[in-house]
């Protein structure tokens, strides 16, 4: 019981992850547009460009997010040969695992990362004042 606990622990994570990536670019305009000086501070938007560039960095080299590698582990030692479990379990791949080419998920990536990397010039980021 406890691998699947674990498993499903990094499968919240997964999806905090991407949550992070996704909603940090959101955080970004709408921040700016609402005077939330703490979205252009430099350890977020540090924290999210890194974030990613792991993500387009992978997506480019063909490798396996090691979150999804360690999860899928974590299943096997459970005794699990798929996607069957729990109900955070189910729900939270539903977000996160979707089928389609690699190369969409590539220009998706790709395309997401240089919008942040333009947010860096249209929004520049600060140390604290």
């Amino acid at each position: 019981m406890i691998w699947q606990w674990l498993a499903d622990a990094v499968l919240a994570l997964h999806v905090g992850v991407v949550l992070f990536v996704v909603l940090g670019l959101v955080l970004v305009f709408l921040g700016n547009g609402l005077g939330w000086r703490w979205v252009n501070h430099l350890w977020f938007r540090l924290a999210h460009l890194v974030a990613i560039g792991v993500v387009v960095l992978q997506a480019w080299l063909g490798v396996i997010c090691p979150l999804t590698t360690l999860e899928m582990w974590l299943r096997r030692q459970a005794g699990q040969a798929g996607y069957d479990g729990s109900f955070i379990e189910h729900w939270l791949q539903q977000l996160l695992y979707y089928q389609a080419p690699a190369w969409v998920f590539i220009t998706l990536y790709t395309g997401f990362g240089l919008l942040v990397v333009a947010t860096w010039w249209w929004f520049p980021p600060r140390r604290r004042s």
